[in-house]
C-alpha cells in the first residue's frame, strides 16, 4: 500500500516505491526516461493554452493510494456487463489485471492478455512499440502513466485475424482515495480486425483519480473500433489519452460516451500517415450536477486521399461544464482531404456552460473541409407539440434528446452497446 500521492513532490516520491525491479530492461528503461520526463513537466494550470478551461486543482491536491490486494469474494462483475453482449472480457482492478474475474475464449492469430504479462515475456511488439506513439516527454499525464502504469490490456492481431467477438475491458475502482495508471495496447496487423468495448467505474471510488493511455498501431488495411464508456459515479477524476497511428487504407473509428464523472478529461490523437484512411470520431457527453468533462481531440492528416469525420454532442444540466476543442491539421501533401468537424450542444439550464473551439489548419489547397459549433436549448413549442399529443414532458424531453444525438451513435456497430447506451439516456431523460 502506498499512502498520501498529492502534489508533484510527494506523487514522485511515493510512486518510485513501486517495485518493477523485475522487469526485462527495455520496461525499466522506458520508465526511467518516463521519470525524467516527469522531473521536467509540470501540471498544466488555466495559462496553458490547451488546458485553459479545465483547472486540475481537484485531481493533484488529493491524496491516494496503490491497492493490490483486493478480496474479490463479494465482488461480481456482472453489474459492470452489458446486457446480451457475447464478448471476450479483460477486468482491471484498480489498475491492476485479474485473471480470474476475465474471461477469453481462446482463437487462433489473436491475443488478449494481461499487459504485464506481455512485457515479462519481452513480446517482440510490446518491445519495439510501447510509448512508441504516447511519448512521455509530449504530456505530463502520458509520463506520470509511463512511468507508474501497474498493468493494462494487451490485443494483438495476425494478419487476416477478424476477432469473432468483441472485447469488453472493465476497469473497476473498488475503493475510495484509489489512483489507478492503466495501459492499452493494439496492434492490428495488415486486413485485420476487432472491436473493443473500454468501461470505466466505480464500486465505491469516492475522490478516486484514473489516469489510462492508450496506443493504437492499424497496419494497412486494418480495421479498430473502440468505443469508451465512461460512467463512474460520485467524486471520481479520469485523464483518458488515446495515441492512434494509422498507415495505409486503416479504418478507425472511436465512440467516447460520458454519462458520468466529476472531472474528466479526453485526449485524442489521431496521426494519418498513409493514404486511403478513414478516421471517425464520434463523442456524446451527459452533464450533471457539478460534472466537468473536456474533449480534446487532434488529427493530423499527413498524406493524401483520406477521410475524417467528427461528431461531439453534449447535454449540460443543473451546473455541468462542457470543453470541446478538436483540431483537424492538413499538411502540405495531404492533398484531396476530406475532413468534416462538428460540435452540437444543449443546455438544459442556465446554469450550465459550454467552451467549444473547433479549428481547423490546413496547408493543401485541393481539399474539402468544415467544421462547426452550435449551442442551443430545447425548442419549448416543440416540447408543447409533443405533450398536446399525450406524451409526457419527461418524455418529450428525452425524444428530443434521443433525436438530438442519434448521429452520435451512428457508428457504434455492436448492438447491444447501442441499446446499453439508450437505456442509460432513458435512465437520465426518461419518464
Amino acid at each position: 500500500m502506498i499512502k498520501e500521492l498529492t502534489k508533484k513532490d510527494i506523487l514522485l516520491e511515493n510512486l518510485n516505491q513501486l517495485d518493477f525491479s523485475s522487469e526485462p530492461h527495455f520496461a525499466k528503461d522506458l520508465r526511467a526516461e518516463a521519470k525524467n520526463a516527469l522531473d521536467q513537466l509540470e501540471f498544466p494550470t488555466s495559462k496553458t493554452e490547451n488546458w485553459k478551461y479545465t483547472r486540475i486543482g481537484k485531481i493533484i491536491n488529493k491524496t491516494y493510494s496503490i491497492q493490490s490486494k483486493i478480496s474479490t469474494s463479494q465482488l461480481s462483475i456482472s453489474n459492470y456487463l452489458i446486457p446480451e453482449l457475447d464478448a471476450n472480457i479483460a477486468v482491471l482492478l484498480n489498475g491492476f489485471y485479474r485473471e480470474d474475474l476475465s474471461s477469453i475464449e481462446k482463437q487462433e492469430g489473436l491475443k488478449i492478455s494481461s499487459l504485464k504479462n506481455a512485457i515479462a515475456q519481452e513480446n517482440g511488439f510490446i518491445k519495439n512499440h510501447l510509448g512508441g506513439i504516447a511519448k512521455a516527454e509530449s504530456e505530463i499525464f502520458i509520463a506520470l502513466n509511463t512511468m507508474s502504469f501497474t498493468d493494462g490490456v494487451y490485443i494483438d492481431l495476425d494478419k487476416n485475424i477478424v476477432g469473432k467477438k468483441p472485447v469488453h475491458i472493465i476497469n473497476i475502482i473498488t475503493d475510495n482515495n484509489i489512483v489507478a495508471n492503466t495501459r492499452t495496447i493494439v496492434k492490428a496487423h495488415d486486413n485485420s480486425a476487432v472491436k473493443i468495448i473500454e468501461s470505466f467505474v466505480n464500486l465505491q471510488g469516492e475522490e478516486s483519480f484514473t489516469n489510462s493511455v492508450s496506443e493504437f498501431f492499424l497496419n494497412p488495411n486494418s480495421q479498430v473500433e473502440y468505443n469508451k464508456i465512461q460512467n463512474k459515479e460520485g467524486e471520481s477524476y479520469q485523464v483518458s489519452t488515446e495515441q492512434v497511428y494509422q498507415r495505409k487504407d486503416s479504418n478507425f473509428t472511436i465512440n467516447t460516451i460520458t454519462l458520468d464523472g466529476t472531472l474528466v478529461r479526453n485526449n485524442l490523437n489521431i496521426e494519418v500517415n498513409a493514404e486511403g484512411c478513414e478516421t471517425n470520431l464520434n463523442g456524446i457527453y451527459l452533464g450533471k450536477n457539478k460534472n466537468h468533462i473536456d474533449n480534446h481531440t487532434v488529427v493530423n492528416h499527413l498524406k493524401p486521399n483520406c477521410n475524417s469525420n467528427e461528431v461531439y454532442k453534449g447535454i449540460l444540466d443543473d451546473n455541468s461544464v462542457g470543453v470541446f476543442n478538436g483540431k483537424v491539421f492538413v499538411r502540405p501533401d495531404a492533398q484531396k482531404t476530406n475532413a468534416f468537424q462538428q460540435n452540437n450542444n444543449i443546455l438544459l439550464t442556465d446554469d450550465a456552460v459550454i467552451n467549444s473551439k473547433p479549428e481547423l489548419e490546413i496547408y493543401a489547397d485541393d481539399v474539402k473541409c468544415s467544421h462547426g459549433s452550435t449551442t442551443g436549448q430545447l425548442d419549448d413549442e416543440a416540447i408543447f407539440y409533443l405533450q398536446a399529443r399525450g406524451i409526457s414532458k419527461r418524455s418529450a424531453v428525452n425524444l428530443m434528446i434521443s433525436a438530438f444525438i442519434k448521429d452520435a451513435l451512428s457508428s457504434i456497430s455492436i448492438e447491444p452497446l447501442k441499446n446499453y447506451i439508450d437505456s442509460k439516456i432513458d435512465e437520465r431523460f426518461g419518464s
